[in-house]
């Protein structure tokens, strides 16, 4: 068994500010029965990452900690007992938080193989944000063919992929965005309808419907775009929602004070009225999954079968620049994955 190496890890040593997070140099010791050791070749940003970074994410563990939840490398050591992979094999995978480093020791069932033709960048973008786009849309919304689909934030790395999963489904995709300049991307990448989130959107979206039932929501927003969404589903429709980015801010620190306006202002739903409009609202935070490996592997078997296009990735900055990759993936610019590249 080899010795343990060093490494370079980015460092969060109390969440709370962005301005905290370090590089250090660490020690890594060699994988354990049943792990694999990675050189990390590309980290994926999640917007998990910023809530975490910022102490906004429930999951964001106690004192310091390396964020970071995907990435793509190679396989360099293998512990005792391992099956499914050896050294020198191309792969991508998922960990609950630890992927802002340069090496990373990983149970061999949170990690796949990278498809031959992909590049690490598009490795590093696709468990993440795939997983969450199949769950919201297979798993908890009973996607359909003929449904019509609502995808917020559409531009993104996850909304990209929830279109993609929905056509193949059959369904009519229709893709809100922040920005008119991210409308040509959801041509390109075969959205139905399109348009942008403004103080008109409700009446574009009601005119952009009439004729259809708006069946299922994939909500990644929050406050009024939340409110909005419910009120024009269809009975027998259902929202999915599993990320509030009304909490996230252009900041290096979050400003407490809106965060705490924000939450007494969040929507708040009847359940009795629910039951008389036969509508459902359904919620889900990713990193569950990480304690159901099973589960995890099922889904990732289901997404081979669907054989998706590599993602797309939008932005690259070198490792030495994650906080400026985070900065300017926190200001709403961006365009499917900000990823981060090591060679």
């Amino acid at each position: 068994m080899m010795s343990g190496i060093s490494r370079k890890i980015w460092l969060q040593p109390k969440a709370g500010d962005l301005k905290r997070l370090v590089q250090k140099d660490d020690y890594l010791s060699s994988p354990a029965a049943g792990e694999l050791q990675i050189e990390i070749k590309a980290i994926g940003l999640n917007f998990a990452d910023i809530f975490a970074i910022f102490g906004l994410y429930s999951a964001t563990p106690t004192g310091s900690f390396v964020p970071g939840l995907e990435y793509a490398g190679v396989v360099v050591q293998v512990g005792d007992g391992v099956s499914r992979f050896r050294v020198g094999d191309r792969i991508m995978g998922v960990t609950r938080f630890g992927a802002y480093t340069t090496h990373l020791n990983i149970a061999q069932e949170y990690v796949y193989p990278l498809p031959q033709n992909w590049s690490f960048a598009q490795g590093a973008a696709f468990p993440v944000q795939t997983l969450t786009a199949y769950y919201a849309l297979c798993s908890l919304g009973n996607a359909q063919s003929g449904d019509t689909v609502l995808i917020h934030s559409a531009a993104g790395g996850v909304g990209m992929m929830a279109n993609r999963i929905a056509k193949s489904l059959g369904c009519y995709t229709i893709g809100t965005v922040g920005s008119e300049s991210k409308l040509d991307l959801l041509k390109q990448e075969g959205y139905d309808d399109y348009l942008v989130r403004a103080r008109n959107m409700r009446a574009e979206l009601e005119e952009k419907l009439i004729g259809r039932e708006l069946n299922l929501i994939l909500e990644s927003v929050g406050g009024d775009v939340f409110r909005m969404s419910y009120d024009l589903l269809a009975r027998e429709g259902r929202l999915v929602t599993f990320g509030s980015a009304v909490f996230g801010q252009r900041r290096d620190r979050p400003n407490m004070l809106k965060v705490v306006w924000n939450y007494l202002r969040r929507p708040r739903i009847d359940p009795m009225k629910m039951v008389s409009d036969n509508k459902s609202v359904m919620a889900f935070n990713l990193i569950w999954l990480y304690d159901k490996k099973g589960k995890m592997g099922e889904l990732m078997r289901e997404l081979d079968i669907l054989q998706l296009a590599a993602p797309f990735v939008g932005h690259r900055f070198d490792f030495e620049d994650l906080p400026e990759a985070i900065r300017l993936f926190q200001s709403g610019k961006t365009m499917g994955k900000v990823v981060v590249q090591l060679s």
